[in-house]
């Protein structure tokens, strides 16, 4: 918990950005009935019914300093789906960055063995040469930035109906790039100091 604490304390540096790195289930659903849109007076009004349309997923990559975040819309998570985004991120999203610190939570597939399960010895090791890992403790999520992305994307264009995946590209797109353009930082202030007092119960006792 420290060590992800004591890395969101340090001041933005382009050489070794600090991207929080988090994904999120989406189920898609569609109308079995028209819903009928806003009119003079009257909400708009869907129906209770709908059709399950199978699932999807998003991989989020935030740097809460610079307010930027990239969001990948995948059909599953896997450990090479976990591996192509790692190398997206040094890259595509830093290629000119000496090394990118994630903090990520524990997934089994979030493991460096599952970019040689990816790609060859070669190629893997050189993307993570460039990858430097901080892990929230387990049960300990909230520690992650990347949730609080998540829980605004949540509120503002997953909180409706999505039929298929590209109806969600095009949401999460939207919003993606409206956010990127205004920069929407993260301000993080639960620091290492607030951890001592407010988590002291879960601290060792000497």
């Amino acid at each position: 918990m420290e060590d992800v604490l004591d890395l969101y304390e340090e001041p933005y540096d382009p050489r070794w950005p600090t991207v929080c790195f988090d994904e999120k289930p989406v189920v898609l659903h569609a109308d079995v009935r028209p819903s009928l849109p806003v009119a003079p007076k009257m909400a708009a009004r869907v129906d209770c019914e709908y059709a399950r349309q199978g699932t999807a997923n998003l991989f989020f990559l935030v740097e809460p300093l610079r307010g930027w975040r990239h969001v990948t819309v995948t059909a599953q998570r896997t450990k090479a789906d976990y591996a192509q985004q790692m190398q997206w991120l040094v890259d595509e999203g830093y290629p000119d960055a000496e090394y990118v610190r994630v903090v990520q939570d524990n997934l089994n597939t979030h493991t460096p063995g599952a970019l040689y399960e990816t790609f060859p010895a070669a190629a893997a090791r050189r993307i993570l040469q460039r990858l430097e890992f901080h892990d929230t403790p387990k049960h300990a999520s909230w520690l992650n930035m990347a949730e609080i992305e998540i829980g605004i994307f949540q509120r503002s264009c997953l909180n409706q109906r999505i039929p298929d995946t590209d109806t969600l590209q095009q949401h999460v797109q939207a919003l993606q790039d409206e956010r990127n353009a205004r920069q929407r930082r993260i301000v993080w202030q639960f620091t290492t100091l607030d951890a001592r007092k407010k988590l002291r119960r879960l601290y060792p006792m000497t």
